[in-house]
């Protein structure tokens, strides 16, 4: 099953790597060792719910460059399923003018809006972007790591039953 791609837009390389930690964690050498003696007691695993919950995490440090990786990734067929950005991010694009150009180029793609702080309300954000599909969700730094877990197993399930359907 392929891995679900998610774009991470955000200016703050401690940032990239704690998405990556948090939904890429590299396997034990303990679970592979398992993993191999289950499957030759057992044959080979069918799909499992760990499996579905595999993400590929790619990184972008301001939001034109996000942009254009969302660009590319449908150009080459394979898109992301959902985006975290960023509301600040000197000297660039901030989150809210990053949002609007992500909704042209992927009206469809969910994007969850990160940080401490805001440049705009959350009312301010809604109505400029409430009438969009899909709605627009927001996840506040310092994040848990649960929390954050949680948020893309959800979203990106959302996001495939969309597709299918």
């Amino acid at each position: 099953m392929p891995k679900k791609r998610i774009l991470v837009i955000d200016d703050s390389e401690s940032i990239h790597k704690d998405f990556q930690r948090i939904l890429c964690p590299a396997p034990s050498e303990c679970w592979d060792e398992l993993a191999q003696m289950e499957a030759t007691l057992f044959g080979p695993p069918s799909d499992s719910p760990e499996e579905e919950d595999q993400f590929e995490v790619d990184s972008a440090f301001q939001g034109k460059e996000g942009v254009a990786k969302v660009k590319e990734a449908l150009a080459s067929g394979n898109p992301y399923v959902l985006a975290f950005l960023d509301y600040r991010m000197p000297p660039g694009w901030n989150g809210f003018e990053t949002l609007r150009h992500l909704r042209e180029v992927a009206p469809s793609l969910p994007v969850v809006l990160c940080s401490a702080y805001s440049d705009y309300s959350w009312e301010e954000l809604v109505r400029n972007f409430a009438e969009e599909t899909p709605p627009l969700m927001e996840l506040k730094k310092p994040f848990k790591s649960h929390e954050l877990h949680q948020l893309a197993r959800a979203l990106t399930s959302m996001a495939k039953q969309l597709s299918v359907a």
